[in-house]
C-alpha cells in the first residue's frame, strides 16, 4: 500500500515539473524549422509551460491555441509532433522557407479555424486529413511547390469561407462543391478551370489582378473626375479672383498688405482705410474716370478730404513696374501747379494713389472753361469792332 501512494506521489511531482506535450511538441518544431539566427531562444524544452514564450499565445487554462511565425527565414521542415497541439485555433507559418511536405499530422488539429502556409516551399500532395479540420474557416496554401489534386475532402469542411490554392503545381479535377466557397482562388495551376470551362479560377471576389473590378474601375473614375472638379473650382476661384475688380466687386482685405513696394516717406493707407473713406468706392463719389481707372472722392477718419485713384491695368505687361514709377516721380516733383501725393496702398490684388481733393475741379475741365471764355470774349470784341466800323 505504502509503494501504491509512493508511485502516485512520484507521478503527481512529475506533472509538475516535466514540461507538457505541447512544450516538447513546439520544441520540435523549432528544430525542425531550422531556428539557426536563434529567434525563437527563449523557447526553453525544461519550462513546465511553454505560455511565456514568444509568438505563442495561450487561453486562460494553459492550453496554446495559437502559434504565429510568420515570416522568420525558417528553412527547415514541419514535423509531424505538430498533430499534438489539439487546442490550437491559428497556425501562421507563412513567408518563410521551409520545404518538405505538409504533415498528415495536421488533420489532428481540430480546434484549427486558420492554417496559414503560403508562399513557402512545401512540396508533395495536399494531405486528405485536412477534411477532418471541421471548424477551418482559412485555407492558405499558395505559392508553393505543391502537386497532385486537391483531395475531396476539402469538400466537407462546413465553415470554410477561403480557399487559397493559387500557384503551385496542382493537377486536375476542382471538386465541384470548392465552387461554392466564398472565396477561393486556383490560379496559377493546371486544373479544371479557367475561361473555356464553366467555372472560374478565381472568385469575384479573389481579387485577380488580371481581371478588373467594376468597384475599382468605379473608384478610380470617381476619382479622376473629383480631381478635374477641384482643378476647375481653383482655376474658377483664380480667375475670379484676378478679374474681380473689372466687375466693381469690392472686398475687405485687412491687412493683406504688399510690402515689397516701399516709397520713402509717403504715407501707406490700408485697404480698409480707403474703403471706409469712399464708402465702399460708391459711384456716387466718382470724380473722373480714364484709362488708368476711377477716382473717388473720399474723406478720412481726421476729415481731410482726398481723391482715390483707383489704377486697374497694373496686372498687364509693365503694369506695375509703371505705377513704380508712376508714384516715384510724382512723390519727388514739387510745384504749385502739380498735384502733391499724400500716399498710396498696396495688396497683392490693388493698387491706389491718394491725392489731395480739389474743389476746383479738373484741369481738363479748367482749359474747357478757359477755352470758353476765350471763344465769348474773340465774339465781343469781333462784335464790337465791326460796330464800330459801321459808325
Amino acid at each position: 500500500m505504502e509503494l501504491f501512494f509512493a508511485i502516485v506521489v512520484l507521478a503527481c511531482l512529475c506533472s509538475f515539473v516535466l514540461p507538457d506535450g505541447q512544450g516538447d511538441a513546439l520544441f520540435a518544431l523549432r528544430n525542425s524549422l531550422n531556428d539557426s539566427s536563434d529567434q525563437l531562444a527563449d523557447w526553453n524544452q525544461n519550462q513546465v509551460s511553454p505560455c511565456t514564450w514568444s509568438k505563442i499565445t495561450c487561453d486562460d487554462k494553459g492550453n496554446v491555441i495559437m502559434v504565429s511565425l510568420s515570416s522568420m527565414g525558417f528553412s527547415g521542415t514541419l514535423t509531424p509532433r505538430i498533430g499534438v497541439l489539439k487546442n490550437v485555433n491559428t497556425l501562421s507559418l507563412q513567408g518563410n522557407g521551409i520545404t518538405g511536405k505538409i504533415p498528415k499530422e495536421i488533420g489532428n488539429l481540430t480546434s484549427l479555424t486558420m492554417l496559414d502556409l503560403e508562399n513557402n516551399r512545401l512540396s508533395g500532395e495536399i494531405p486528405a486529413s485536412l477534411g477532418n479540420l471541421k471548424k477551418l474557416q482559412s485555407l492558405f496554401l499558395s505559392r508553393n511547390n505543391l502537386t497532385g489534386t486537391i483531395p475531396q475532402s476539402l469538400s466537407g469542411l462546413p465553415n470554410l469561407m477561403n480557399l487559397q490554392l493559387g500557384s503551385n503545381g496542382l493537377t486536375g479535377q476542382v471538386p465541384e462543391q470548392l465552387f461554392q466557397v466564398p472565396k477561393y482562388n486556383f490560379t496559377g495551376n493546371r486544373l479544371n478551370c479557367g475561361l473555356n470551362l464553366s467555372h472560374h479560377c478565381e472568385s469575384d471576389s479573389g481579387g485577380s489582378p488580371s481581371k478588373p473590378k467594376t468597384g475599382l474601375i468605379v473608384g478610380i473614375a470617381g476619382g479622376f473626375l473629383g480631381i478635374l472638379l477641384l482643378g476647375g473650382s481653383v482655376l474658377l476661384f483664380w480667375r475670379r479672383r484676378h478679374q474681380g475688380y473689372r466687375r466693381e466687386i469690392y472686398v475687405d482685405v485687412v491687412g493683406e498688405v504688399d510690402r515689397r513696394i516701399p516709397f520713402g516717406q509717403l504715407r501707406r493707407f490700408s485697404w480698409r482705410e480707403l474703403q471706409l473713406a469712399t464708402d465702399n468706392f460708391s459711384e456716387k463719389n466718382v470724380l473722373g474716370q480714364g484709362g488708368f481707372g476711377k477716382v473717388y472722392k473720399g474723406v478720412l477718419n481726421d476729415g481731410t478730404k482726398v481723391a482715390v485713384k483707383r489704377l486697374t491695368d497694373y496686372e498687364s505687361p509693365g503694369g506695375d513696374a509703371a505705377f513704380q514709377r508712376e508714384v516715384e516721380m510724382i512723390s519727388v516733383a514739387v510745384h504749385r501747379n502739380l498735384l502733391r501725393l499724400i500716399g498710396f496702398c498696396t495688396t497683392p490684388t490693388e493698387r491706389l494713389l491718394v491725392y489731395p481733393y480739389m474743389q476746383n475741379l479738373s484741369v481738363a475741365y479748367r482749359l474747357r472753361e478757359l477755352q470758353e471764355s476765350t471763344r465769348l470774349e474773340n465774339s465781343r470784341l469781333k462784335d464790337r469792332n465791326s460796330t464800330e466800323e459801321f459808325e
